[in-house]
């Protein structure tokens, strides 16, 4: 007998970081599942404008998922206006790359381990207590296919997304049986901003964000744990865990995956590294230039 798909319509989902991008397209598409839909960002300006384009009762709350206090004051916003929330989706994130480790500066390294694994973190200790004392609800974490591999010109980047998969996997295993679901996204390059300038692998095209909120979507009615985008993933990973490292390493050159974070195209980037260098709210106007990495 096939398994019987979950009905979302109704619903409560709050996601983070989705004033553009994945979170946007993934708001889009809960949306047209008949969810309710709240959005959080740290540019509150532009995820107002997103909820008033979206429509469909949607609503912009002010998010820094660097500041525990800040998602607790989200989470409490959503279910003040919206009702409990059914669905989290951590999405906020950023990816400054093109360096080599010890070439990052620190406030870099710090910043993408405050938003890509506090973020998360804060996001999981915040919602699960919630969702026990209803029984239900469901956890998505968006990470990447980079947490199932080290790439040169991104270790920071790789390691707070490894952070996500290992925290997602040791959450689904707490989380048995209490009725709250937890999945992993890990989608390849996805054609938003954060992608600018990256090189494409071979055999493995971009998706589109959109491609990554249908998945979100299906993991949601399946109660789907791993996530891949697109899904022809999961086997290439499959494969991989299976080979000894001279054969992973040599793979991931035929695949030219060693290239993508590591050489970039520094003009096409230049407006995403500066924004991701600012969406620290502690930064002011003085140190961006002498904290983004050159």
């Amino acid at each position: 007998m096939a398994k019987q798909h979950r009905i979302l319509t109704g619903q409560v989902a709050a996601i983070t970081g989705a004033a553009r991008g994945i979170g946007r397209a993934t708001a889009e598409a809960f949306l047209r599942e008949g969810m309710k839909v709240a959005i959080g960002d740290l540019d509150h300006a532009t995820a107002q404008q997103t909820a008033r384009e979206l429509g469909h009762g949607t609503i912009a709350l002010p998010l820094n998922v660097t500041e525990r206090a800040s998602v607790k004051a989200f989470l409490d916003g959503v279910e003040e206006q919206l009702g409990p929330v059914d669905v989290l989706v951590n999405n906020a994130g950023i990816m400054q790359i093109g360096h080599r480790i010890w070439e990052e500066d620190d406030a870099t390294t710090q910043r993408m381990i405050d938003i890509n694994v506090n973020g998360v973190m804060f996001g999981v200790k915040e919602i699960v207590p919630r969702m026990l004392e209803r029984g239900r609800g469901h956890v998505v974490n968006v990470a990447s296919t980079a947490g199932k591999g080290g790439f040169p010109g991104g270790g920071t980047y790789c390691g707070t997304k490894h952070y996500v998969v290992g925290l997602s996997e040791a959450l689904r295993a707490e989380l048995r049986d209490t009725g709250i679901e937890v999945s992993c996204v890990m989608p390849v390059v996805v054609n938003t901003e954060l992608a600018a300038g990256l090189q494409q692998t071979r055999g493995v095209k971009q998706v589109q964000p959109s491609d990554v909120a249908e998945e979100i979507v299906s993991a949601l009615r399946e109660a789907r744990f791993d996530v891949f985008v697109p899904r022809s993933v999961a086997g290439i990973t499959k494969v991989m865990n299976v080979l000894p490292r001279g054969g992973r390493e040599a793979m991931s050159r035929a695949l030219k995956a060693d290239q993508v974070l590591a050489q970039v195209d520094v003009g096409r980037r230049a407006a995403y590294e500066l924004r991701a260098s600012q969406s620290d709210a502690v930064l002011n106007g003085g140190e961006q230039a002498k904290q983004l990495t050159p």
